[in-house]
């Protein structure tokens, strides 16, 4: 089963800053922000998407991306263990890592990116089967990772009907 004690240590902005992982890990800072940390830590990976991914070229950003999620696997556990919590609402590495894989496929118009972040938060939130299953039984940054993958597959689902059904 995957960690899921009690917070042993509060993060913060000097968490953040005490580490490199934990400064990817919280998404520059996005995800020590309340309410809902993965929302804005999908934001966050919105915004780095708009300003800097959306200009690579197809090969260097599947690159990247698998780099992200390998580096997101190590980054997230490092993360995870310096707070006692696998799993911590502020780790939103995997928010961001999953929106931008969601946005590379998706159709880049500014209303299917809405609907790609929307949808996206739905699945992370609601986790529906299997995402719910990988999430309980994976552990560590891997675990953390996957099921936000699960998520943004999800996701990719409902952008590619909504454009094949709604978009004219």
């Amino acid at each position: 089963m995957v960690n899921r004690k009690k917070v042993t240590v509060t993060p913060s902005i000097s968490w953040a800053l005490s580490h490199p992982a934990n400064m990817l890990a919280s998404g520059f800072c996005s995800g020590l922000i309340s309410p809902a940390p993965g929302t804005w830590g999908t934001l966050a990976g919105w915004l780095v998407w708009l300003l800097l991914l959306s200009h690579l070229p197809s090969m260097a950003m599947a690159i990247f991306l698998v780099a992200a999620f390998v580096a997101g696997c190590y980054i997230c556990d490092i993360a995870g263990k310096s707070l006692g919590v696998s799993d911590h609402g502020s780790i939103v590495w995997d928010e961001m890592v999953a929106i931008w894989i969601v946005l590379w496929i998706s159709p880049s118009t500014w209303y299917m990116q809405v609907i790609a972040v929307v949808s996206f938060r739905v699945f992370d939130i609601l986790k529906p089967p299997p995402v719910s299953y990988f999430d309980r039984v994976t552990p560590g940054g891997f675990g953390v990772m996957l099921d936000d993958v699960l998520a943004a597959i999800y996701t990719l689902l409902v952008v590619f009907l909504f454009h094949k059904l709604v978009v004219i």
